[in-house]
Formats: structure tokens, sequence, C-alpha cells
């Protein structure tokens, strides 16, 4: 073995100590990001690591900087950006991306970016203005 892969191995040992805790955490992440529009407990986060709530909890944070609900919400929200940028109606995102409500989906979105869902939507984002021609025979209104 090389000097190189000993550092490497040192590195990763003092980095991930607990290679199957890595495995297990990463794992959860992935579950996290297959099934956000889906309903997502801290429970079935935890199982699918196969851990307990506040190990998976701590573990999770360690590895990623945030709680699995903090990464939770901002998988939902990013998706819902994207989605509503696409032109897609703010009910429908909502829903799809695991909002059980409308109104909390709405605070919960201008809360984290700033502006209401509606303003991001396509629809609301209005064209250039193009001058409208008034035809000649609709005589003004004094």
């Amino acid at each position: 073995m090389t000097y190189y892969q000993q550092q490497v191995l040192s590195l990763k040992k003092a980095v991930y100590p607990n290679d199957d805790l890595a495995v297990r955490v990463i794992q959860a992440k992935r579950y996290i990001d297959d099934h956000y529009g889906s309903v997502i407990d801290l429970d079935a986060m935890a199982r699918e690591a196969c851990l307990s709530k506040f190990h998976f909890i701590r573990s999770f944070r360690k590895h990623y900087g945030r709680t699995p609900h903090t990464y939770l919400k901002e998988v939902r929200l990013a998706e819902a950006k994207r989605l509503l940028q696409k032109g897609i109606p703010i009910r429908h995102v909502c829903f799809a991306v695991g909002f059980e409500s409308v109104p909390s989906f709405t605070r919960l979105y201008k809360a984290t970016t700033g502006k209401p869902p509606r303003k991001t939507s396509k629809k609301a984002i209005p064209d250039k203005k193009v001058p409208v021609a008034i035809p000649t025979f609709i005589k003004k209104i004094p």
C-alpha cells in the first residue's frame, strides 16, 4: 500500500468512522429524494436507514449539516419552484410535492424564498407590454 492510499484511508476513517452508518444515512437521503412527493415521516426515514429516530437525526445532521425534516422541506420547495416555473398551477404543485394544504405550502414557500408562489409562477411573469391599437370605430367617451 502506498503512502497516498494510507493517507486516504486515515482521512476516510476520520471523516466516516463507521462506513455502515454512512451507507445507511445515504440510503435514507436517497429515499427522501425519491419519495418527497408522498407522505414521509421521521419513522419511515429512520426505518429506511435501519436506525432509531434519534440516532438517525444525529447521524443525518452530522453527514449533511441539517436535520432530515429540513432536508425534506428543501427538496420539496426546490421541486415546487421548478414546477411553478413551468407554469403548473399552485394547487397542483402543492399536492405533487407532498404538502397537505395550499395555505401551509404558500406560507412556507414565501418564508423561504421571500416571495409568494404566484410570483414565481410562469403565468405570473408578465411579458413585455405591447401597445394595443384601439380600433377606429370605437368612439372616445368624453
